[in-house]
């Protein structure tokens, strides 16, 4: 395979594409776990395309522009999982293409090749839960964007006004996906070392991340919703935590050839540093640089799965290639290659199909929707979940804001508080659950602060499920 992708050739990007969609089809074709991160996009999608305002209308952490995506998927599709996994899908050929394409052009390598955007779309498929359109996918395509922008820069002898876009497009990023905003550290790290960027250009790049921002942060100071822009997202990095729902076997797993070859292909760097120019050192440094800040992500992540460390995908892919470009023995790089390959997607495809009976290794089972506690005559109700799990919004509707628990906590953890109860019985008389599934035993507190509510509910058969009277 890696004889083939040797040639630098246009139509290899045909055979590339192929490929990618070879390994995609069985699971656009066969149905695989809805998860819990995919119906809350969903749902966040729906109620947006409802009329509410994200933030103050509905308590959820996912940064502004992938709202927004999933609000135009919702638009034109409805409650669709699928045009999520199609939408990544399209979203992946656009990285596979740019990195490929930027790694000759630039000159990332001695040599050109298809290989970059070979081992791109591997480790592309970490896990199952990358097939889908998640956050952090749509932040890297524009990370991948300002380091196209940053090493333009560097064949040049001086930096241009142009890093004005690399700034821009980092602040894109973190409207995408709120923990990328720490690759500003990347950006200006790069470009103080290898640039020779004068004091105003690194102004410009600040200026052009912090330009999104600013705007977004007007949009909703002008909507009177500051309050809860700054509740819902810009402190939520630091307080929505979803333990519940991380898979820590599979994770190691997922991330252990991908970063073996990675940490393989950075080691062999220093038995052959002399075969690469200045430029070709300065992006290796980059890249470091670029990893290091991807490990500083792992403490502002909500919950740790496979689709969460794709911004990891670049640095590994990169210093990856070198490991099969420095192998001596050309069929020792091809039996290398192919091992990982087949282990990579053997793992991908025994996490959504579950190819091995009775074993949830690589299955992300604490990640999926699972069975209502809802009897199955309930349907297109609204409820509201006091909890992490979401299964039973899967056939329902949400009511009220309180979407997200982490951020819900805020008034239903905090009854003891006049002001907090106020906000909860203003919510539930604007928008009325017809069910509450009570998760966290917080309800009964709740009936005794507001016993106008406790009035409108009754308990049901099921524990911890109360319906509108």
């Amino acid at each position: 395979m890696l004889r083939f992708f040797r040639s630098y050739y246009p139509y290899q990007y045909v055979s590339l594409l192929g490929l990618l969609v070879l390994i995609r089809l069985p699971l656009l074709l066969h149905p695989f776990p809805l998860l819990i991160p995919e119906l809350n996009w969903l749902l966040v999608g729906e109620q947006m395309n409802q009329g509410h305002l994200l933030y103050r209308d509905i308590w959820d952490s996912v940064s502004p522009l992938s709202a927004a995506v999933y609000w135009g998927l919702n638009a034109l599709f409805g409650r669709s999982a699928t045009s999520l996994h199609v939408a990544a899908t399209l979203v992946s050929v656009f990285q596979i293409v740019y990195v490929n394409y930027l790694t000759n052009v630039r000159d990332f390598y001695s040599d050109r090749s298809f290989w970059p955007g070979l081992v791109y779309m591997l480790f592309l498929h970490l896990s199952f839960d990358c097939l889908t359109l998640s956050p952090v996918l749509m932040s890297t395509s524009f990370l991948l964007l300002a380091l196209g922008t940053l090493v333009k820069q560097m064949d040049r002898r001086g930096a241009t006004d142009e890093v004005f876009e690399v700034g821009f497009y980092i602040g894109i990023a973190a409207l995408f996906y709120l923990p990328s905003a720490l690759f500003i550290i990347w950006a200006a790290m790069s470009m103080l070392l290898y640039t020779g960027a004068t004091f105003r250009q690194h102004s410009l790049s600040l200026f052009g991340f912090l330009f999104p921002l600013a705007v977004t942060i007007l949009f909703y100071y002008l909507s009177d919703s500051f309050d809860d822009f700054n509740r819902n997202l810009l402190s939520s990095v630091f307080r929505v935590r979803q333990y519940s729902l991380s898979d820590y076997q599979s994770l190691v797993a997922s991330l252990l050839i991908p970063l073996g070859l990675g940490v393989l292909g950075f080691l062999s760097l220093f038995n052959t540093s002399s075969r690469y120019v200045n430029v070709q050192q300065r992006i290796q440094q980059i890249m470091v640089l670029w990893f290091g800040v991807a490990v500083l992500t792992i403490a502002l992540m909500p919950f740790l799965a496979p689709m969460a460390f794709l911004s990891f995908v670049p640095p590994m892919a990169y210093f990856a290639v070198f490991y099969f470009e420095n192998v001596r023995k050309q069929w020792l790089a091809e039996v290398g290659f192919i091992s990982a390959f087949g282990l990579i997607l053997l793992l991908f495809y025994q996490g959504a199909l579950g190819l091995v009976p009775g074993s949830d290794f690589g299955r992300l089972s604490k990640l999926q929707v699972r069975t209502s506690p809802l009897t199955a005559t309930i349907r297109n109700q609204r409820l509201l979940i006091i909890g992490e799990d979401l299964s039973a919004y899967q056939y329902n509707r949400p009511a009220t804001p309180y979407l997200n628990w982490d951020l819900a906590k805020y008034d239903l953890r905090n009854l003891d508080n006049y002001e907090a109860v106020i906000n909860v019985f203003d919510h539930f008389r604007k928008d009325p659950p017809d069910y509450i599934i009570d998760r966290e035993n917080v309800v009964e507190k709740l009936f005794q602060r507001a016993p106008a509510l406790a009035e409108r509910y009754e308990k049901t058969a099921t524990a911890g499920v109360y319906k509108r009277k």
